[in-house]
């Protein structure tokens, strides 16, 4: 009789796709025997399990569906590295309140101080609460806004996008408006993240035009946290000439700009 109850049971938590509670049964029911547990903490634990599975496998599509390069949290990020940045200020981001506020964030910096380490992070974080991200760099933005202007788009529909790489190529006239037309749309609906290795004084040259360059500037700080990362490399720490290039960039700060 308990043979026939338990694939009876196995059989039912598979047809209501229950996977994670059917794999670990055997485990959870000698684990309850031992401990003598009453039922209803018997089915709390098997339900937990089931519960934590599926939130793993949530978390994991949303990861992919984002497209990041690669996954960093802030945990790995060495603040030590960069002791001038006001780690507070920074963490603050973590509560994720910029992105219920549509507001966005810029990081600017030279290479390799972890601009796109903590856009990420922030991405993973946001994916772990159940907004939906999208990654991009601005090369591949570009590229997208010229190949149609769809609204359903994730780039410009998503909780929060990140464009990485803002100011490593230059862009024309008509592209630079075609990323202004995406800033537009998202404007006060949707968060945006940017990392730039330009400052914004840079940026009239990176678009080429100086009306358009405000135009977007305008739109991007209005609600906004901006910080920026002075410092050397961290990928070149072991490198003498990459102290030299950074040494005299002063600290690092953050500006709020959500007024």
């Amino acid at each position: 009789m308990e043979q026939l109850t338990h694939e009876r049971l196995q059989d039912n938590l598979k047809r209501l796709k229950l996977t994670k509670a059917a794999e670990v049964l055997d485990a959870i029911v000698t684990h309850s025997e031992e401990d003598r547990v009453s039922y209803l903490s018997f089915l709390d634990h098997l339900l937990e399990e089931e519960v934590a599975a599926k939130e793993k496998r949530r978390i994991e599509t949303s990861l992919k569906i984002a497209g990041l390069p690669f996954a960093k949290t802030i945990e790995e990020y060495d603040f030590s590295f960069h002791p001038h940045l006001d780690k507070k200020a920074v963490m603050e981001l973590f509560d994720l309140s910029f992105i219920s506020k549509h507001e966005n964030v810029i990081f600017l910096g030279p290479p390799g101080v972890g601009k796109t380490h903590l856009a990420i992070s922030l991405a993973i974080k946001a994916c772990s609460h159940g907004f939906k991200v999208y990654f991009t760099t601005m090369h591949t933005l570009i590229a997208k806004l010229k190949e149609s202007q769809s609204k359903g788009k994730a780039y410009l529909n998503s909780s929060l996008v990140i464009v990485d790489e803002a100011g490593y190529l230059p862009v024309d006239s008509k592209e630079a408006y075609l990323f202004f037309q995406s800033i537009s749309y998202r404007y006060e609906k949707s968060s945006t993240i940017i990392t730039s290795n330009k400052s914004f004084i840079d940026w009239q040259e990176l678009f080429g035009d100086p009306v358009i360059a405000s135009a977007i500037l305008d739109r991007l700080l209005h609600h906004s946290k901006v910080i920026n990362i002075k410092g050397h490399s961290y990928r070149l720490k072991e490198h003498a000439f990459s102290k030299q290039i950074y040494n005299q960039q002063g600290g690092d700060s953050v500006n709020d700009l959500s007024s």
